[in-house]
């Protein structure tokens, strides 16, 4: 029988733009208090597991939080730097707060066929009242979009093709080096690889909260 290898997959802390309800997308944003004690949270989860590899992203809150875990982990000899991971580039809303976002929903200042998938990000409480202002039908169908793109960013289907390209490359990457393999993501692409690796529906993965201290395991 062939020895199988744990991929250890966990969302960074808790950030300023998190904290704050702002689209985060690609631009910067680190650790809050909270998004420390997430990190923390994460590391003890995986202290007693083992793995030779991890992988982050170019952005501060992917450092932040694998630098925590690694503490536990000198056993872990190579850091790799991909991107096929990064968060969603959510375009012109990046650095827009939440609220603002609902109040031009209001105004019809957004183009919702182009920027309404973005909707997906909110709260619970937010995404009631976008609902009860678009009306339930008008919502469900925005909110499933899938093809969609923000102006300047990315849609749901982008950032599928990128994690599924990275899947890809790190089964033979895994298989061939013998390696564990801890990914310090972000929320949406975590969401993506969950639906690739537990090959999930698009609705089921865009209704998926990507909590802050969970760790999911997948086997190679």
């Amino acid at each position: 029988m062939k020895k199988r290898f744990n991929i250890y997959l966990f969302r960074h802390g808790r950030t300023d733009f998190n904290v704050k309800e702002k689209f985060t997308g690609w631009k910067d944003a680190h650790l809050v208090i909270r998004g420390r004690l997430d990190s923390k949270r994460i590391a003890k989860k995986l202290k007693d597991k083992k793995f030779q590899v991890a992988i982050r992203t170019s952005l501060s809150r992917s450092k932040e939080t694998l630098n925590y875990v690694l503490k536990y982990h000198p056993e872990c000899k190579k850091i790799l730097i991909d991107n096929r991971v990064i968060e969603r580039g959510y375009g012109i809303l990046e650095g827009e707060t939440h609220k603002s976002f609902i109040k031009k929903i209001g105004r019809e200042a957004y183009d919702l066929r182009l920027e309404g998938d973005a909707i997906e990000n909110l709260n619970p409480k937010l995404k009631r009242k976008v609902e009860k202002f678009l009306g339930e039908k008008e919502y469900d169908a925005i909110h499933r979009g899938y093809n969609v793109k923000v102006p300047g960013g990315e849609s749901f289907l982008d950032v599928e093709k990128r994690v599924k390209s990275f899947i890809a490359w790190l089964k033979k990457y895994v298989k061939k080096n013998k390696v564990n393999v801890a990914i310090s993501a972000h929320g949406n692409s975590i969401r993506l690889f969950r639906k690739i690796m537990e090959n999930s529906s698009r609705e089921k993965a865009t209704e998926w909260i990507i909590p802050y201290d969970k760790v999911f395991v997948y086997k190679v």
